[in-house]
């Protein structure tokens, strides 16, 4: 079997664009799993990925579960090699705003490399170069250097509890392997191979503040009865210190672990460029705890975030409503040794000291989970290693990422084997926003990287 990948590499060059032709047709799928409404474009998007895994020549099962269905593929009878199980998720953020899409989200449109929709790059387009790999090798070949399994869900993007339970429950017999590999994340730059080992963990709160029984005219009964919408600002104005963005929540800190002396060098040694980072954004400078620098604190340090604020009149024009109840939803993310369930508590106990009078207060626990530290190192991370930087032309550089991946921590506590975070994408593809994209080149170069990496792991089996 050729040792250099590039009977499989000139196939892909020649199908590249079927590959990305399926991947339109896969981003079509308005895949919304948080959204009742959306349950049915759910599981057609999980009968797609069944169907095109089929095709590919794996044996494909559909997982029913308490929510939306998960895909469970294999390929083995590799005897004496390795088994890779890759990772992925099926569903997507929802859409809003629409009015800030240039085009529709679920319409993808190449726009140069680029190409924009809903889930292009999570993780419709990062994951789906994981079958492509897969399915070219064994188109080339007939065969694989390795063993594989899949498991792609279908609710990484509303708290995950039921591949949560199935990983528990499964205790590493269906899904026993040598190694994880998850695309779900970006490199650090365009053209810059990374290899995560850092996650941060999650705490996701709502809170609920209700006063009067009804709306009421807020010239009439101003001044004579508590406002939700001004408590849940005074509530919010008391997570965070305005000057200097530290956590105001009691105990909120008290696990948080220490950036280590060798990481704050490699962060510094990356040639981060806060202008450039200000200017994409649009944003005159950055803002955050003291004494740490940007990377710093969006990759190791903890943080408290308001998503979203709700109550009141928020038509065109005004109405001059006194609101009956106001809301919010706050993220936390946490770093190694905090616990989300610990924070929760702590969150929830702030805020109920920080209600003023005559509201009534509720506080959530949408879902949370546990940052992630990985070893990159051994075999399997060396081969990983050695192929990106086949196919890139650099070396790949070791990061954190501030965003979570709450099943990567069960994985590594149940499965107890490495787990290779290896994304395609860049932080600039707009995930969870309006216009989110995937580079086109990224998507072909990630397919690349994938067989590159089962023939290097495989060699390096002996």
């Amino acid at each position: 079997m050729p040792n250099d990948s590039q009977d499989v590499l000139a196939r892909i060059d020649d199908e590249k664009e079927s590959y990305l032709e399926e991947l339109k047709e896969y981003l079509r799928i308005p895949s919304i799993s948080t959204d009742p409404s959306h349950a049915q474009d759910v599981r057609s998007c999980c009968k797609f990925l069944v169907e095109k895994m089929n095709s590919a020549g794996l044996v494909v099962e559909q997982i029913e579960t308490a929510g939306h269905p998960m895909v469970y593929a294999e390929r083995l009878g590799v005897e004496g090699k390795p088994t890779i199980l890759f990772y992925g998720h099926y569903d997507v953020q929802p859409p809003d705003p629409l009015e800030e899409w240039r085009n529709p989200p679920f319409e993808p449109t190449v726009e140069g490399d680029l190409l924009v929709a809903r889930g292009a790059t999570d993780d419709k387009g990062q994951s789906f170069a994981h079958l492509k790999a897969v399915a070219a090798m064994l188109a080339e070949r007939g065969e694989l250097p390795v063993n594989v399994k899949f498991l792609v869900e279908g609710e990484e993007e509303s708290g995950g509890e039921s591949i949560e339970r199935f990983v528990r429950e499964d205790a590493g017999e269906k899904l026993a392997c040598d190694a994880v590999v998850v695309s779900d994340s970006s490199m650090y730059a365009p053209g810059q191979p990374s290899l995560l080992y850092g996650l941060k963990g999650l705490a996701y709160m709502e809170i609920r503040v209700d006063g009067p029984n009804r709306d009421l005219h807020s010239g009439t009964f101003g001044g004579a009865v508590a406002n939700p919408a001004n408590a849940l600002g005074r509530i919010l104005a008391g997570l965070t210190e305005a000057e200097t963005g530290r956590i105001l929540i009691p105990g909120f800190y008290d696990d948080v672990v220490d950036l280590e002396d060798w990481e704050r060098e490699a962060f510094s040694g990356l040639g981060f460029e806060e202008e450039a980072y200000c200017e994409e954004l649009g944003i005159a400078e950055t803002f955050g705890e003291e004494g740490f620098t940007t990377l710093e604190r969006a990759w190791a340090r903890p943080t408290c975030d308001v998503n979203g604020l709700f109550g009141g009149y928020q038509g065109e024009g005004a109405k001059t409503v006194l609101p009956a109840w106001a809301g919010a939803k706050v993220s936390m993310r946490l770093v190694p040794k905090q616990d989300p369930k610990k924070i929760a508590r702590l969150f929830a106990d702030h805020v109920r000291n920080l209600a003023p009078r005559g509201v009534r207060v509720e506080v959530k626990d949408h879902h949370g989970a546990q940052a992630v530290l990985i070893d990159t190192k051994g075999p399997i991370s060396e081969a990983a290693m050695a192929a990106q930087e086949d196919i890139w032309g650099k070396k790949p550089v070791r990061i954190r990422e501030g965003g979570s991946i709450p099943i990567v921590g069960t994985f590594g506590e149940v499965l107890r084997r490495p787990i290779l975070l290896m994304g395609f994408g860049l932080p600039d593809d707009r995930l969870h926003s309006p216009n989110e994209k995937f580079n086109i080149s990224h998507f072909y170069n990630g397919i690349r990287t994938i067989v590159r990496t089962l023939d290097r792991v495989a060699e390096s089996a002996g």
